[in-house]
C-alpha cells in the first residue's frame, strides 16, 4: 500500500514538472519567438528576453534567431551582356525582422534559405546578364601602382586602362536592391550581398588572360616610355652641366695663362733692362740647346747672329 502511494506521488511530481515545463519558458538575448495554438499563431511576436508563460500542452513555442544569418548560394553559370559565360558564386547576410510573418510565409530557416536561393540567384542573373564582362570583373578605371625611387618618397603612378561605367561593387549593390524588393514579404531583411567567387569558363578565361597580358604590356610600354624620357632629360642635364664646367674651367685656365704670360713678359722686360747683353746671351744659349740635339747638324753663315758667340770661343 505504501509503495503504491509513493508511485502515485512520483507520478504526480512528474506531471507537475511537465506542466511547469510546458507553461514557463525563457528567451535569450539572441532569440525571438511566436506562440501557436493548434498550429495557428496567437498574439504577436515575443521579442523580449527573459521568463515567459504560455498555456501548457495546447500552445507551442517557435524560436527564431535575432542574430545576423549567413546565406551561401551555389555557383551558377551566367552569360554577360557581351555573350561571355562566367561562374558566379554569391553570399549574403540577412536577419529575421518579423517572426510572425516569417513563420507564416517560410516556416523556418531552411525554408528561408530556399526562398533566398531563388530570389538572390534570380537578381544576380538579371543584373550580370545586363552588363558586359568587364563591369562584373573590375571596380575601377585605373590601376594604381606604388613606385619607390632611391632617395625619394613613394610616388603613386596611375595608368589608365579600359574604362567601365559601374563596376562590380555597383553591380552587387544593384543585386541587393533588386532582391530587397521581394524579401520583406517573408519577414526578412537582406543586409548585404557580395560576390564570393567569380570564375570564367575555359574559352572566356583564355580571352581574359590575353586581355590582362595586353594591358600589362601597354602599362609596361608606358613605363618604358616615361623612363626613356626621364633618361633623355637626365642625360641632357648632365651634358649641359659638363659643358658649363668645361667652359668655366677653360675660361679660368686662359685667365691664369694670360696672367702668367704677363708676369713672364714683365720679368723678361725687367731682366732685359738690367743687362741687355747678358739677356741676349742667355736667350742665344737657350736657342742652342733647343736647336742642336745629339745627332743634329746646323749650317750657319758667319754673319748669323746665332753664330756671333761661337766666333768668340777660343781654343780647339
Amino acid at each position: 500500500m505504501r509503495s503504491g502511494k509513493i508511485a502515485v506521488t512520483i507520478i504526480g511530481i512528474i506531471v507537475i514538472l511537465v506542466v511547469i515545463g510546458s507553461t514557463f519558458y525563457t528567451l535569450s538575448e539572441s532569440e525571438q519567438a511566436i506562440i501557436t495554438q493548434f498550429g495557428k499563431p496567437i498574439g504577436g511576436a515575443i521579442m523580449r528576453a527573459g521568463l515567459h508563460v504560455k498555456a501548457p500542452f495546447i500552445q507551442a513555442l517557435h524560436r527564431f534567431e535575432k542574430r545576423i544569418l549567413i546565406w551561401d548560394g551555389s555557383a551558377d553559370q551566367i552569360p554577360t551582356a557581351d555573350k561571355k559565360y562566367i561562374w558566379l558564386d554569391t553570399t549574403a547576410r540577412w536577419k529575421i525582422t518579423d517572426p510572425l510573418t516569417f513563420y507564416q510565409s517560410v516556416g523556418n530557416e531552411r525554408g528561408a534559405q530556399s526562398r533566398l536561393d531563388d530570389i538572390i540567384d534570380s537578381a544576380a542573373r538579371d543584373v550580370v546578364s545586363g552588363h558586359p564582362l568587364i563591369e562584373v570583373v573590375r571596380n575601377s578605371n585605373r590601376l594604381l601602382d606604388t613606385v619607390r625611387t632611391e632617395g625619394e618618397e613613394e610616388e603613386d603612378i596611375k595608368v589608365e586602362i579600359e574604362r567601365i561605367s559601374l563596376g562590380r561593387e555597383k553591380l552587387t549593390e544593384e543585386i541587393l536592391a533588386r532582391a530587397s524588393e521581394l524579401i520583406p514579404q517573408y519577414g526578412i531583411e537582406l543586409l548585404d550581398v557580395q560576390v564570393k567567387r567569380l570564375n570564367y569558363i575555359e574559352d572566356v578565361q583564355k580571352k581574359v588572360f590575353e586581355r590582362m597580358i595586353s594591358e600589362r604590356q601597354r602599362i609596361a610600354s608606358k613605363y618604358r616610355s616615361e623612363g626613356e624620357g626621364k633618361k633623355a632629360e637626365i642625360l641632357g642635364t648632365k651634358e649641359r652641366e659638363l659643358n658649363r664646367i668645361y667652359s668655366e674651367a677653360y675660361k679660368r685656365s686662359q685667365e691664369i695663362r694670360g696672367q702668367a704670360d704677363g708676369e713672364a713678359t714683365k720679368i723678361y722686360a725687367d731682366a732685359y733692362k738690367l743687362d741687355p747683353e747678358f739677356y741676349s746671351f742667355l736667350k742665344t744659349m737657350e736657342i742652342y740647346r733647343d736647336m742642336v740635339g745629339e745627332n743634329s747638324r746646323a749650317i750657319l753663315t758667319t754673319e748669323s747672329d746665332i753664330y756671333r758667340y761661337l766666333k768668340n770661343i777660343r781654343g780647339k
